[in-house]
């Protein structure tokens, strides 16, 4: 039997029911009261994926027993637009259109939904994840409450976790433990839609009666039901491996054996090419930056010179990466800026640096206190432009060759007290 996905099956019905947002829909919330005094305007949801948009847009149009058309933009065009117009126009209740996604939505197609909001044929509930002040047009954005969605909050993921729990509990008649409860949370990001789809599969994957939820059994569950590549090119993927050591290893014999290795196999150019420069970047960065550079020469040569003469492009840049100084302190830099991501999740940006361009976001703080660099001593102001939560947090360390010994001198001037160089 195919269910739909548990997100669909859990979806609630009622306000009281519903996870988050407690500044719009908790006691004596500004849409909340809208809701309860049956006077909801149209309106934009704005926020990340999985908070509860489109929840939240269905929930409504129940609370208000309303006639509730729902559109994609993705598949959706002018034509589906004007003939649920036409339905909305013979219902005896005001209905309610729920667009996802709006901002794929053309200007055209945004202009087709003016006039009945303006008439008052439908209300509209857009839902995006996208900045509406630059995905929305000025006239539809003019008629519509922009209302903004938070990202949910560890409480609320562990909440929505033990509601699906108890779903999946009484659905499929196994006891459910969940002991641990990390991986899960890690992996949805908080978002809820991929927080549910974890636990459904982990739970769907599992023959005993008794189910212990643990992170390993987690990520070994999502791990197993990621694509397997093609093995049958073991030796293929032994010989660039090789390739990449001994360029990494400095050894400019060794490097154009593997070269000649794959050249001799047939191996397509822009593969060894590409390969290459990544190479220049991850491990010879900033230490000599004309590496990546001459890479990127490599790669734009053979799309116009093949085999057999792009050979020699090949070999030149192959040598000259290898005889290079290295330097992997890019590389680490960002490698410890993903970790940290994947640790603290999306920490808000400070305010002082978002974007400004509309009245909305500088109603809401947005740009307030920024100082622009070019306006001080050298270029430079002593700002702080890491989350709160991050501040003073190192994610560079200069390599130990002469360009970035410069890098680091440079820096020391500016952040040495702050970020310890």
């Amino acid at each position: 039997m195919n269910l739909a996905p548990l997100a669909e099956r859990l979806r609630p019905e009622s306000i009281n029911d519903y996870i988050g947002q407690l500044h719009l829909v908790g006691e004596g919330a500004i849409l909340r009261k809208a809701i309860e005094s049956d006077n909801i305007p149209s309106m934009i949801l704005w926020g990340p994926p999985g908070v509860g948009k489109t929840t939240l847009a269905s929930i409504i149009s129940k609370q208000l027993n309303r006639p509730f058309y729902t559109l994609s933009a993705v598949n959706s065009g002018v034509k589906d637009v004007r003939e649920v117009f036409e339905k909305a126009k013979k219902d005896t209740t005001h209905a309610i259109l729920f667009i996802d996604e709006i901002h794929r939505f053309s200007k055209s197609q945004q202009d087709s939904l003016l006039g009945a909001v303006e008439k008052g044929i439908v209300t509209l509930i857009g839902a995006t994840t996208e900045n509406p002040s630059f995905e929305v047009i000025s006239p539809l954005l003019s008629r519509c409450h922009v209302y903004i969605l938070k990202e949910l909050a560890k409480e609320d993921l562990i909440t929505l976790l033990e509601k699906a729990r108890t779903f999946l509990e009484k659905e499929s008649g196994k006891k459910i433990i969940i002991s641990e409860n990390e991986a899960l949370l890690r992996i949805s990001g908080g978002d809820a839609r991929k927080l549910l789809n974890a636990i459904e599969l982990v739970i769907q994957n599992q023959e005993e009666n008794t189910i212990e939820v643990t992170d390993e059994l987690v990520l070994k569950t999502i791990q197993q039901h990621i694509a397997l590549y093609d093995k049958k090119g073991e030796q293929h993927y032994d010989i660039i491996s090789a390739f990449i050591k001994s360029l990494r290893g400095s050894d400019p014999n060794a490097s154009v054996y593997y070269l000649a290795r794959m050249i001799t196999a047939g191996e397509d150019p822009k593969f060894i090419a590409r390969r290459m420069l990544i190479f220049a970047s991850e491990d010879i960065g900033n230490a000599n930056p004309n590496a990546l550079l001459l890479a990127n020469s490599c790669f734009q040569a053979i799309d116009v010179i093949g085999y057999p003469e792009c050979r020699i492009i090949l070999s030149q840049t192959a040598v000259y990466l290898a005889t290079s100084v290295k330097s992997n302190a890019s590389y680490l830099a960002i490698e410890n800026a993903l970790a940290e991501v994947e640790k603290s999740g999306d920490q808000p940006v400070p305010l002082h640096i978002r974007n400004a361009p509309t009245k909305l976001m500088k109603d809401i703080g947005y740009h307030k206190g920024y100082k622009y660099a070019h306006d001080y001593e050298n270029n430079f102001i002593d700002l702080e432009f890491l989350p709160d939560k991050l501040k003073g947090k190192k994610f560079y360390e200069p390599g130990n060759n002469k360009r970035e010994e410069e890098i680091r001198q440079w820096l020391q001037l500016r952040w040495g007290k702050k970020y310890g160089y």
